[in-house]
Protein backbone atom coordinates (compact mmCIF):
# COMPACT_ATOMS: atom_id res chain seq x y z
CA UNK A 1 0.00 0.00 0.00
CA UNK A 2 2.81 2.37 0.94
CA UNK A 3 4.54 1.62 -2.37
CA UNK A 4 1.36 2.38 -4.34
CA UNK A 5 0.96 5.69 -2.47
CA UNK A 6 4.58 6.61 -3.19
CA UNK A 7 4.17 5.84 -6.89
CA UNK A 8 0.93 7.86 -7.02
CA UNK A 9 2.63 10.86 -5.43
CA UNK A 10 5.51 10.64 -7.91
CA UNK A 11 3.13 10.37 -10.90
CA UNK A 12 1.01 13.30 -9.72
CA UNK A 13 4.14 15.38 -9.09
CA UNK A 14 5.43 14.65 -12.57
CA UNK A 15 2.07 15.56 -14.10
CA UNK A 16 1.96 18.83 -12.19
CA UNK A 17 5.51 19.57 -13.25
CA UNK A 18 4.62 18.85 -16.89
CA UNK A 19 1.57 21.13 -16.71
CA UNK A 20 3.61 23.89 -15.09
CA UNK A 21 6.29 23.49 -17.76
CA UNK A 22 3.70 23.65 -20.55
CA UNK A 23 2.09 26.77 -19.08
CA UNK A 24 5.50 28.41 -18.71
CA UNK A 25 6.38 27.61 -22.32
CA UNK A 26 3.03 28.89 -23.60
CA UNK A 27 3.28 32.09 -21.55
CA UNK A 28 6.66 32.87 -23.14
CA UNK A 29 5.91 31.59 -26.65
CA UNK A 30 2.63 33.50 -26.97
CA UNK A 31 0.65 33.07 -30.17
CA UNK A 32 2.19 30.29 -32.29
CA UNK A 33 3.50 30.75 -35.81
CA UNK A 34 3.23 28.40 -38.77
CA UNK A 35 4.55 28.00 -42.27
CA UNK A 36 2.89 30.54 -44.55
CA UNK A 37 0.15 28.86 -46.65
CA UNK A 38 0.64 28.65 -50.39
CA UNK A 39 -2.71 28.07 -52.11
CA UNK A 40 -2.53 27.10 -55.75
CA UNK A 41 -4.51 29.91 -57.39
CA UNK A 42 -4.46 31.96 -60.56
CA UNK A 43 -4.04 35.76 -60.33
CA UNK A 44 -7.42 37.23 -59.41
CA UNK A 45 -8.95 39.41 -62.12
CA UNK A 46 -10.97 42.38 -60.93
CA UNK A 47 -14.41 42.81 -62.50
CA UNK A 48 -17.25 45.15 -61.52
CA UNK A 49 -19.30 42.11 -60.47
CA UNK A 50 -16.56 40.81 -58.21
CA UNK A 51 -15.92 44.20 -56.63
CA UNK A 52 -19.64 44.65 -55.93
CA UNK A 53 -19.98 41.20 -54.37
CA UNK A 54 -16.72 41.67 -52.47
CA UNK A 55 -17.97 44.95 -51.00
CA UNK A 56 -21.14 43.21 -49.84
CA UNK A 57 -19.19 40.37 -48.22
CA UNK A 58 -16.63 42.66 -46.60
CA UNK A 59 -19.36 44.88 -45.14
CA UNK A 60 -21.11 41.78 -43.80
CA UNK A 61 -18.14 39.87 -42.42
CA UNK A 62 -15.14 42.19 -42.03
CA UNK A 63 -16.22 45.79 -41.45
CA UNK A 64 -17.65 45.36 -37.95
CA UNK A 65 -14.22 44.32 -36.68
CA UNK A 66 -11.86 46.24 -38.99
CA UNK A 67 -13.70 49.56 -39.48
CA UNK A 68 -11.87 52.39 -37.74
CA UNK A 69 -14.37 55.14 -36.91
CA UNK A 70 -11.64 57.79 -36.83
CA UNK A 71 -10.40 57.23 -40.38
CA UNK A 72 -13.63 55.64 -41.71
CA UNK A 73 -11.49 52.98 -43.34
CA UNK A 74 -10.74 49.33 -42.60
CA UNK A 75 -7.70 50.49 -40.66
CA UNK A 76 -8.33 48.27 -37.65
CA UNK A 77 -9.47 48.77 -34.09
CA UNK A 78 -9.73 47.06 -30.72
CA UNK A 79 -12.11 44.08 -30.71
CA UNK A 80 -14.49 45.13 -27.97
CA UNK A 81 -16.86 42.16 -28.28
CA UNK A 82 -14.16 39.65 -27.32
CA UNK A 83 -14.68 38.27 -23.79
CA UNK A 84 -12.09 39.69 -21.37
CA UNK A 85 -10.90 36.15 -20.61
CA UNK A 86 -9.17 36.18 -24.03
CA UNK A 87 -7.20 39.34 -23.26
CA UNK A 88 -7.10 42.51 -25.37
CA UNK A 89 -7.19 41.77 -29.08
CA UNK A 90 -7.15 43.97 -32.18
CA UNK A 91 -8.33 43.82 -35.78
CA UNK A 92 -5.53 44.66 -38.21
CA UNK A 93 -5.27 47.37 -40.84
CA UNK A 94 -6.52 45.80 -44.10
CA UNK A 95 -6.40 48.91 -46.27
CA UNK A 96 -4.18 49.23 -49.34
CA UNK A 97 -1.37 50.84 -47.32
CA UNK A 98 1.80 48.94 -48.27
CA UNK A 99 3.58 49.30 -44.93
CA UNK A 100 0.81 48.98 -42.36
CA UNK A 101 -1.95 47.35 -44.41
CA UNK A 102 -2.14 44.68 -47.11
CA UNK A 103 -1.10 46.78 -50.10
CA UNK A 104 2.06 44.73 -50.62
CA UNK A 105 0.39 41.33 -50.21
CA UNK A 106 -0.07 39.00 -53.19
CA UNK A 107 -3.38 37.39 -54.12
CA UNK A 108 -1.97 34.07 -52.98
CA UNK A 109 -1.06 35.50 -49.57
CA UNK A 110 -4.49 37.06 -49.10
CA UNK A 111 -6.34 33.87 -50.04
CA UNK A 112 -4.03 31.89 -47.77
CA UNK A 113 -4.85 34.22 -44.87
CA UNK A 114 -8.60 34.09 -45.49
CA UNK A 115 -8.59 30.29 -45.79
CA UNK A 116 -6.33 29.43 -42.85
CA UNK A 117 -5.92 32.46 -40.60
CA UNK A 118 -2.14 32.44 -41.18
CA UNK A 119 -0.47 35.52 -42.61
CA UNK A 120 2.44 35.71 -45.00
CA UNK A 121 4.72 36.17 -41.98
CA UNK A 122 3.50 32.86 -40.53
CA UNK A 123 1.70 34.57 -37.65
CA UNK A 124 -1.67 33.10 -36.73
CA UNK A 125 -4.37 35.77 -36.77
CA UNK A 126 -6.29 34.83 -33.65
CA UNK A 127 -10.07 35.30 -33.41
CA UNK A 128 -10.27 36.18 -37.12
CA UNK A 129 -12.67 33.78 -38.87
CA UNK A 130 -11.06 31.38 -41.33
CA UNK A 131 -13.19 31.08 -44.43
CA UNK A 132 -12.27 27.50 -45.25
CA UNK A 133 -15.83 26.70 -46.45
CA UNK A 134 -16.26 29.86 -48.57
CA UNK A 135 -16.40 29.40 -52.33
CA UNK A 136 -13.40 30.28 -54.46
CA UNK A 137 -15.47 32.89 -56.29
CA UNK A 138 -16.60 34.59 -53.09
CA UNK A 139 -13.00 34.71 -51.87
CA UNK A 140 -11.86 36.15 -55.21
CA UNK A 141 -14.54 38.82 -54.87
CA UNK A 142 -13.28 39.81 -51.42
CA UNK A 143 -9.74 40.14 -52.74
CA UNK A 144 -10.99 42.19 -55.72
CA UNK A 145 -12.73 44.60 -53.36
CA UNK A 146 -9.70 44.93 -51.09
CA UNK A 147 -7.73 45.93 -54.21
CA UNK A 148 -10.39 48.41 -55.36
CA UNK A 149 -10.52 52.19 -55.13
CA UNK A 150 -13.27 52.11 -52.50
CA UNK A 151 -12.80 54.78 -49.79
CA UNK A 152 -13.08 52.01 -47.21
CA UNK A 153 -9.77 50.49 -48.30
CA UNK A 154 -7.87 53.65 -49.24
CA UNK A 155 -4.28 53.43 -48.01
CA UNK A 156 -4.33 54.43 -44.35
CA UNK A 157 -1.07 54.63 -42.35
CA UNK A 158 -2.54 53.23 -39.14
CA UNK A 159 -0.15 50.69 -37.59
CA UNK A 160 -1.74 47.37 -36.66
CA UNK A 161 -1.64 46.84 -32.90
CA UNK A 162 0.10 43.83 -31.39
CA UNK A 163 -2.23 41.36 -29.73
CA UNK A 164 -2.33 41.11 -25.93
CA UNK A 165 -3.68 37.60 -25.35
CA UNK A 166 -4.32 36.23 -21.88
CA UNK A 167 -2.68 33.04 -20.67
CA UNK A 168 -5.98 31.24 -21.31
CA UNK A 169 -5.99 32.46 -24.91
CA UNK A 170 -2.37 31.37 -25.40
CA UNK A 171 -3.22 27.90 -24.08
CA UNK A 172 -6.25 27.65 -26.38
CA UNK A 173 -4.25 28.78 -29.42
CA UNK A 174 -1.69 26.07 -28.68
CA UNK A 175 -4.32 23.36 -28.26
CA UNK A 176 -7.91 23.50 -29.49
CA UNK A 177 -8.03 26.74 -31.49
CA UNK A 178 -5.72 26.26 -34.45
CA UNK A 179 -5.49 27.31 -38.12
CA UNK A 180 -7.57 25.51 -40.70
CA UNK A 181 -5.91 23.68 -43.62
CA UNK A 182 -6.22 24.79 -47.20
CA UNK A 183 -9.05 23.01 -49.08
CA UNK A 184 -7.88 19.95 -50.98
CA UNK A 185 -10.16 20.72 -53.96
CA UNK A 186 -11.94 23.70 -55.52
CA UNK A 187 -14.79 25.09 -53.43
CA UNK A 188 -18.00 26.02 -55.24
CA UNK A 189 -21.31 27.37 -53.95
CA UNK A 190 -24.57 25.50 -54.62
CA UNK A 191 -27.07 27.00 -57.03
CA UNK A 192 -29.20 29.62 -55.31
CA UNK A 193 -32.37 27.90 -56.58
CA UNK A 194 -31.67 24.97 -54.22
CA UNK A 195 -32.77 26.82 -51.08
CA UNK A 196 -31.74 24.13 -48.58
CA UNK A 197 -28.24 23.56 -49.99
CA UNK A 198 -27.69 27.27 -50.65
CA UNK A 199 -28.87 28.15 -47.14
CA UNK A 200 -26.39 25.69 -45.65
CA UNK A 201 -23.61 27.27 -47.70
CA UNK A 202 -24.54 30.76 -46.49
CA UNK A 203 -24.54 29.59 -42.86
CA UNK A 204 -21.24 27.70 -42.93
CA UNK A 205 -19.37 29.32 -45.81
CA UNK A 206 -20.33 32.83 -46.81
CA UNK A 207 -21.57 34.37 -43.56
CA UNK A 208 -20.42 31.78 -40.98
CA UNK A 209 -23.53 32.21 -38.81
CA UNK A 210 -22.72 29.04 -36.90
CA UNK A 211 -19.45 30.53 -35.63
CA UNK A 212 -21.22 32.92 -33.24
CA UNK A 213 -24.55 31.13 -32.88
CA UNK A 214 -23.31 27.73 -31.70
CA UNK A 215 -22.43 26.97 -28.07
CA UNK A 216 -18.82 28.19 -27.87
CA UNK A 217 -16.02 29.39 -30.11
CA UNK A 218 -13.74 26.87 -28.40
CA UNK A 219 -15.84 23.88 -29.51
CA UNK A 220 -16.69 25.02 -33.04
CA UNK A 221 -15.62 22.68 -35.83
CA UNK A 222 -14.54 24.68 -38.89
CA UNK A 223 -14.03 21.62 -41.10
CA UNK A 224 -17.32 19.93 -40.13
CA UNK A 225 -19.48 22.79 -38.83
CA UNK A 226 -22.51 20.61 -38.06
CA UNK A 227 -20.34 18.83 -35.48
CA UNK A 228 -19.87 22.08 -33.55
CA UNK A 229 -21.25 21.68 -30.05
CA UNK A 230 -24.76 23.13 -29.85
CA UNK A 231 -24.80 23.82 -33.60
CA UNK A 232 -26.82 27.03 -34.14
CA UNK A 233 -28.44 26.61 -30.71
CA UNK A 234 -26.92 29.79 -29.28
CA UNK A 235 -25.26 30.39 -25.94
CA UNK A 236 -21.86 31.61 -27.14
CA UNK A 237 -20.76 34.43 -24.85
CA UNK A 238 -19.57 37.75 -26.27
CA UNK A 239 -19.53 41.36 -25.03
CA UNK A 240 -21.76 44.29 -26.00
CA UNK A 241 -20.71 47.92 -26.43
CA UNK A 242 -21.22 48.55 -22.71
CA UNK A 243 -18.80 45.74 -21.85
CA UNK A 244 -21.53 43.46 -20.54
CA UNK A 245 -21.65 39.77 -21.47
CA UNK A 246 -24.30 38.77 -24.00
CA UNK A 247 -25.08 35.35 -25.41
CA UNK A 248 -25.78 34.60 -29.06
CA UNK A 249 -29.38 33.52 -29.47
CA UNK A 250 -30.72 30.17 -30.59
CA UNK A 251 -31.46 30.28 -34.34
CA UNK A 252 -32.68 26.72 -34.77
CA UNK A 253 -36.36 26.09 -35.51
CA UNK A 254 -37.36 25.48 -31.89
CA UNK A 255 -40.67 27.32 -31.49
CA UNK A 256 -40.15 28.31 -27.83
CA UNK A 257 -36.49 29.30 -27.65
CA UNK A 258 -35.38 29.54 -31.28
CA UNK A 259 -36.92 31.07 -34.41
CA UNK A 260 -39.46 28.34 -35.12
CA UNK A 261 -42.32 30.78 -34.49
CA UNK A 262 -40.87 33.51 -36.75
CA UNK A 263 -42.27 34.12 -40.21
CA UNK A 264 -39.88 34.56 -43.12
CA UNK A 265 -40.82 38.25 -43.19
CA UNK A 266 -39.92 38.67 -39.52
CA UNK A 267 -36.67 36.83 -40.11
CA UNK A 268 -35.84 39.21 -42.99
CA UNK A 269 -36.53 42.25 -40.77
CA UNK A 270 -34.20 40.87 -38.10
CA UNK A 271 -31.36 40.20 -40.54
CA UNK A 272 -31.61 43.37 -42.59
CA UNK A 273 -32.69 45.94 -40.01
CA UNK A 274 -31.97 44.40 -36.61
CA UNK A 275 -35.64 44.25 -35.62
CA UNK A 276 -36.78 40.88 -34.31
CA UNK A 277 -40.29 39.94 -33.17
CA UNK A 278 -38.99 40.31 -29.60
CA UNK A 279 -37.39 43.73 -30.07
CA UNK A 280 -34.17 45.29 -31.43
CA UNK A 281 -31.08 43.14 -31.91
CA UNK A 282 -28.03 44.71 -30.34
CA UNK A 283 -24.29 44.61 -30.90
CA UNK A 284 -22.40 42.45 -31.79
CA UNK A 285 -25.13 41.16 -34.12
CA UNK A 286 -24.45 42.79 -37.53
CA UNK A 287 -27.15 44.13 -39.84
CA UNK A 288 -27.08 42.31 -43.19
CA UNK A 289 -28.78 45.11 -45.08
CA UNK A 290 -27.62 43.91 -48.51
CA UNK A 291 -28.97 40.37 -48.32
CA UNK A 292 -30.87 39.38 -51.44
CA UNK A 293 -34.35 37.89 -51.29
CA UNK A 294 -32.89 34.56 -52.42
CA UNK A 295 -30.37 34.63 -49.56
CA UNK A 296 -33.03 35.43 -46.96
CA UNK A 297 -35.26 32.62 -48.24
CA UNK A 298 -32.39 30.12 -48.32
CA UNK A 299 -31.22 31.02 -44.82
CA UNK A 300 -34.73 30.75 -43.41
CA UNK A 301 -35.34 27.42 -45.18
CA UNK A 302 -32.10 25.91 -43.89
CA UNK A 303 -32.41 27.17 -40.30
CA UNK A 304 -35.91 25.77 -40.03
CA UNK A 305 -34.62 22.40 -41.26
CA UNK A 306 -31.60 21.88 -38.95
CA UNK A 307 -32.08 19.80 -35.78
CA UNK A 308 -33.98 21.86 -33.22
CA UNK A 309 -32.27 22.71 -29.95
CA UNK A 310 -34.14 23.95 -26.90
CA UNK A 311 -31.89 26.62 -25.45
CA UNK A 312 -33.34 29.85 -24.11
CA UNK A 313 -31.33 33.08 -24.19
CA UNK A 314 -32.04 36.51 -22.76
CA UNK A 315 -34.27 37.55 -25.67
CA UNK A 316 -36.77 34.85 -24.66
CA UNK A 317 -37.69 36.65 -21.45
CA UNK A 318 -38.87 34.45 -18.56
CA UNK A 319 -38.13 31.31 -20.62
CA UNK A 320 -34.44 32.16 -20.34
CA UNK A 321 -34.39 31.87 -16.56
Amino acid sequence: MKKILTISIVVISLLLLAVAGFLGYVAVDGIPSYAAPQPNIEPIASTPERVALGEKLVLASCADCHLNSTTNTLGGQQLRDVPPAFGTLYAANITRNRQHGIGAWTDQELVGLLRTGIGRDGRYRVVMPSFVQMSDEDLASIVAFLRSDSPLVRATPTPSRAQEPSLLAKVLFHTVMKPTPLPAAPVTAPDSTDALAYGRYLVIGRYKCYDCHSKDFKTNNALEPEKSEGYLGGGNEMVNRQGRPVRARNITGDADTGIGDWTEGQFAQALRFGQSPHGPLGYPMPKYSRLSAAEVHALYTYLQAVPKIRNATAEDGPAAL
